[in-house]
């Protein structure tokens, strides 16, 4: 048995929890739960539920997570080394560009520079040859002028100007307000407002539903609670069987969703897809909370 180990259990025991009433908290298997507590991941689907599964045991008996991985961090196997080589090799292939490639990126900005200055000069020749069709027009029209006192006092008598006023009139009847209603309407607005250690949290504003949508992109390990800490949705979620999950959550202030596997784990806000505050390469455990601000 493991200290970390040690601390877990003595925790639970303080509490007077049972291994199976636990189980029924966090929802993780009881095997799981007693593999915690003796030290043994070896039983674990994969080492990144090691530290998922940890910070819910933490959590369910009154410990701070957080600290407690980073203080008992040796005891735990590392996440990385399942992901390591695959992350190396795409970067090596990024960086891997054939000679006619490299060509390609000296030629581009010569190649953009000639496409602006052809811009440029066709705009100043389009502005040169409207300006002189308005001089044109201006001066005929000076030239031309009413021949005579009949035709200057109907343009005065406003009767054009009357019937010009009433079709303005017409045209602002059928304009739809509804629709002025909704071009003024601000878009959602999500934002990250604190980042703390594994922790990110955001608000999400000018939104009048408020619904989470997560999608698996391999295998991954997904937790949702609400604002008092219900258990709204908890469970592993792989690609080609139960790969997402979604819910309308308009009537919560509050969620926050703990994950597994940030590479292969989407978080979609009313349909707006959430961009991770920390990099998931650096930390693949995170702990997300949006704040809806009715």
């Amino acid at each position: 048995m493991t200290e970390l180990g040690n601390v877990l259990k003595e925790a639970r025991e303080s509490k007077g929890l049972s291994l199976d009433e636990l189980q029924s908290i966090t929802k993780i298997q009881k095997r799981y739960l007693l593999g915690i507590e003796q030290g043994d991941y070896s039983m674990m689907p994969g080492k990144f539920y090691v530290r998922a599964f940890i910070k819910q045991y933490a959590e369910a008996v009154g410990l701070e997570p957080d600290q407690l991985l980073e203080q008992y961090k040796n005891e735990i196997p590392s996440t990385y080394n399942e992901e390591l080589p695959e992350q190396l090799s795409r970067v090596s292939s990024r960086k891997s560009l054939s000679p006619d490639t490299s060509r390609i990126f000296d030629i581009l900005p010569k190649i953009l520079i000639g496409v602006f200055i052809i811009g440029a000069t066709a705009l100043v020749w389009f502005l040169i040859v409207n300006s002189a069709g308005d001089e044109g027009k201006e001066q005929v029209m000076t030239e031309k002028g009413p021949t005579n006192f009949e035709e200057s006092e109907q343009i005065s008598d406003g009767s054009d100007g009357k019937k010009g006023k009433k079709e303005d009139e017409k045209a602002k009847d059928d304009e739809d307000p509804a629709k002025d209603e909704a071009e003024e309407a601000p878009n959602q607005e999500l934002k990250v407002v604190d980042n703390s250690g594994s922790n990110s949290t955001y608000e999400l504003k000018n939104a009048e539903k408020f619904s989470v949508k997560v999608v698996s992109t391999g295998e991954t390990w997904v937790g949702v609670s609400n604002a008092s800490g219900k258990t709204v949705f908890q469970g592993i979620m792989k690609k080609g069987t139960n790969e997402s999950w979604s819910q309308d959550l308009s009537n919560e202030t509050e969620v926050t969703i703990n994950i597994g596997k940030t590479p292969e784990t989407e978080i979609y806000v009313n349909d707006e897809k959430l961009e991770y505050a920390i990099p998931p390469e650096e930390d693949m455990t995170q702990k997300i909370t949006i704040k809806f601000m009715k």
